[in-house]
């Protein structure tokens, strides 16, 4: 019997309800009290001591309202190539990045820290050979940094298959290469799935969230929760209008995660709202239908 755990990835905060007191409250409000951290509310960046006091009033907050961070995640600000960019010393550079999520993350009490794998430009994804140096240097990129996580106390690195091949991490065979390469590091590699992350142009099972889940579930610690068609990765709430609209059921996603053999997941909702009148003040709103949705098949 799977754990299924029901959280928010906070993404769904930044920009509008960056303070923890706010997030926080927010989670408690709508019953939630379990979440992915993102790093766009505290940049890996910053100085250390300023990260340290906005990790000290983010720890303060989670306690006053019964919020865990399961672990943390890369998030918009710096959703570009990482260990895929095609200059080397940018490379490096994201791998000490890297280094500095894994610290702040350990300090937030975070389990695993991840981003999407190896993102590549369109000139390196058409040239096969400079796609699979990149790839392998990403392998090799992320051995050392298990090494650095589990000295801080981490206890797995993640990354998010995604829907494009550029994107790495797209289709089946790629996802069990790097699962496999990556078998042996100081630290387990772990997935995030989401369940608007297909690839359409695949085979017929990987153009489905449920065979995703079926196939890596019990590699994937969290699957980011939104509901969405067939056209675009939506990251639309769980409303009736919506739900009309979208593939996402779920008692579908329950039995999927049940028949992958894992062991516990957290459902984490990445849901977006414009920042545009009037969809701007209806955003908790969204929230607290999209929570209410769910709990009728995950309860904690």
């Amino acid at each position: 019997m799977t754990r299924i755990l029901l959280g928010f990835n906070c993404n769904c905060f930044t920009n509008r309800y960056d303070e923890p007191e706010e997030w926080a409250r927010i989670c408690a409000e709508l019953g939630v009290g379990h979440v992915m951290f993102n790093i766009d509310l505290i940049d890996p960046y910053w100085p250390w001591d300023l990260q340290r006091r906005l990790c000290d009033e983010t720890l303060t907050a989670c306690e006053r309202y019964g919020v865990t961070i399961q672990c943390s995640f890369g998030g918009h600000h710096g959703h570009q190539h990482y260990l895929g960019h095609p200059d080397e010393a940018c490379r490096r550079e994201a791998e000490a990045f890297f280094r500095r999520a894994i610290r702040q993350t350990a300090y937030l009490g975070g389990k695993s820290f991840g981003t999407c794998f190896a993102i590549q430009t369109v000139c390196i994804q058409n040239n096969p050979k400079l796609r699979s140096a990149i790839i392998e240097d990403a392998i090799a990129a992320y051995h050392r940094l298990a090494e650095y996580g589990a000295e801080m106390g981490l206890e797995a690195l993640a990354y998010e298959a995604t829907s494009v091949p550029r994107e790495t991490c797209a289709t089946f065979v790629e996802n069990d290469y790097v699962l496999e390469q990556c078998a042996h590091m100081a630290i387990p590699m772990r997935m995030c799935l989401d369940l608007g992350h297909r690839y359409l142009n695949g085979t017929q099972e990987e153009a489905d969230h449920l065979a995703w889940i079926r196939r890596y579930g019990d590699h994937a610690d969290v699957i980011d929760c939104q509901q969405t068609d067939l056209q675009a990765s939506r990251h639309w709430p769980f409303t009736p209008v919506y739900n009309q609209q979208g593939v996402v059921c779920g008692d579908e996603v329950v039995d999927a995660i049940e028949a992958s053999g894992a062991r516990q997941t957290l459902l984490a909702f990445e849901i977006r709202t414009p920042a545009y009148c009037p969809q701007e003040y209806t955003h908790v709103d969204r929230l607290r239908a999209s929570v209410e949705y769910w709990r009728q098949w995950v309860k904690e």
